[in-house]
């Protein structure tokens, strides 16, 4: 019998509203606006319903481009992440409401008194995905455009969460007065006052907000590069991967931050890893293919597939036929520019024309077929008792602790998770049956933050 390393592990759940993308559906008739208030109402009291640990929202600060044209085949632009979230804590009650914010073009006094005012007014549901922002272009709009190198952004990264952390424990745990009868509502000497002078901050501060139930907001991380790697096993308390469709390369990235965890000082279960997924569910057997076809069709459109294949190119293919061969002429010798994205930032475009190529002819495919074919991350897809059965290995063999879920459609794309798989996943007793705590801390069963162990 194969031993099972976590037999009683359970699948923790979170949706990632992207909200910037070409894998939202957003042309079907079903679809729902990407930007109104209503539709991330919808989606996070949805969650909440399935017991989710969280809500997530990315950043985006600056509308995607291509050759110097907006991209206008995918969905873009999106509100303020801590805007959108202290909304819908008036409207939710226990799911977890985290916010993407970078440490490049945001300062830590501004950024950590936001985030505690979340935290707050949540009453500890209040999460921070910390992000360093990886491209010159998003910092053109900024006043120190683009400046950091990648070993930099780290470095700052790190100074700029420790002065966090220092801000959101300069007040005591006694700070505020017991009862009415006290003398005074704020105990003399109960806030410290934080002086930083480093060579990326210069901060003198004495902060304005207790804690909340929680302590601190909980920790997100997003990178896979070995500097990502290091800084989540020394700093995050979740951590998001690429690695949400096959076994084991997600087992291989759970094991190694396992060992950097403890390299660190850290305890090896220290860290949730909440891999990003899509899921596709279809009530019959019969029909998983069909409905999984049905979404990559949707998601890559004609248009969507020339647009793809143009980045790679460089210059505008839309006068080609999608179903057609890839064009015939090769690209010129450069590096693709990061305005769509990370996904092919600075990689060479001879060299993947020439992989493309190679894909097309050995499979027979058409270059919209080679778009869907390298660009998408599917995820899973099958009946709801074989999606529950997959996930639940994935937890209980130590390849995740759960998923952060990508809905192909908004605001309804999180009903049949909710009202298909997750019954399934309680029947297998790897799927929580009811909230057992307030915060996102408990819901995610993580230890006190790390400065206040």
């Amino acid at each position: 019998m194969t031993e099972v390393p976590f037999p009683d592990a359970r699948v923790h759940f979170g949706v990632f509203f992207q909200g910037v993308n070409h894998s939202t559906v957003w042309s079907d008739p079903s679809s729902g606006s990407q930007i109104d208030f209503e539709t991330f109402r919808r989606v996070a009291t949805t969650a909440e319903r399935g017991l989710f640990d969280a809500f997530f929202l990315g950043e985006g600060l600056r509308l995607r481009e291509q050759d110097g044209q907006l991209l206008d085949t995918d969905i873009a632009g999106r509100p303020d992440a801590i805007a959108q979230l202290v909304a819908l804590a008036g409207l939710t009650d226990r799911i977890g409401l985290v916010a993407t914010q970078n440490t490049t073009y945001n300062e830590p006094a501004d950024l950590a008194r936001r985030l505690s005012g979340l935290d707050l007014l949540s009453e500890g549901r209040a999460g921070w995905n910390v992000v360093t922002t990886d491209n010159a272009w998003t910092g053109e709009n900024f006043r120190r455009g683009g400046f950091l190198d990648h070993a930099h952004r780290y470095e700052r990264a790190t100074e700029f969460l420790t002065t966090a952390r220092e801000i959101w424990d300069s007040w005591s745990d006694r700070a505020i007065a017991p009862s009415r009868r006290s003398s005074s509502w704020l105990t003399p000497g109960a806030v410290r006052t934080i002086e930083r002078d480093t060579d990326h901050f210069q901060v003198a501060i004495t902060p304005t907000l207790p804690r909340s139930p929680q302590g601190h907001p909980v920790i997100f991380q997003a990178g896979v590069s070995s500097q990502g790697r290091d800084f989540a096993a020394a700093h995050a308390e979740v951590i998001f991967s690429p690695f949400g469709t096959n076994f084991e390369p997600a087992r291989e990235f759970a094991d190694d931050i396992r060992t950097r965890l403890v390299a660190a000082g850290r305890p090896a279960d220290d860290i949730r890893i909440l891999p990003g997924t899509q899921i596709v569910l279809a009530e019959r057997e019969s029909e998983v293919e069909e409905k999984k076809r049905w979404v990559l069709e949707q998601q890559i459109t004609g248009a969507t597939a020339l647009s793809l294949v143009g980045q790679v190119w460089g210059r505008d293919l839309s006068h080609l036929d999608p179903d057609g061969p890839l064009p015939a002429e090769d690209p010129e010798q450069s590096v693709i520019s990061g305005t769509r994205g990370a996904q092919r930032d600075g990689q060479d475009r001879v060299a993947i024309a020439g992989q493309w190529r190679e894909l097309a002819e050995s499979r027979g495919l058409s270059l919209r077929q080679v778009a869907i074919e390298t660009t998408a991350r599917f995820g899973f897809a099958g009946t709801p008792g074989q999606v529950a059965d997959e996930l639940t290995r994935w937890v209980r063999h130590g390849a995740s602790d759960g998923f952060n879920i990508t809905p192909y459609l908004v605001p309804t794309g999180l009903d049949d998770i909710v009202d298909w798989l997750i019954p399934e996943l309680q029947e297998r007793g790897s799927y929580p049956t009811e909230y057992t705590g307030t915060t996102l801390r408990e819901h995610l069963r993580l230890r006190p933050p790390l400065t206040r162990r």
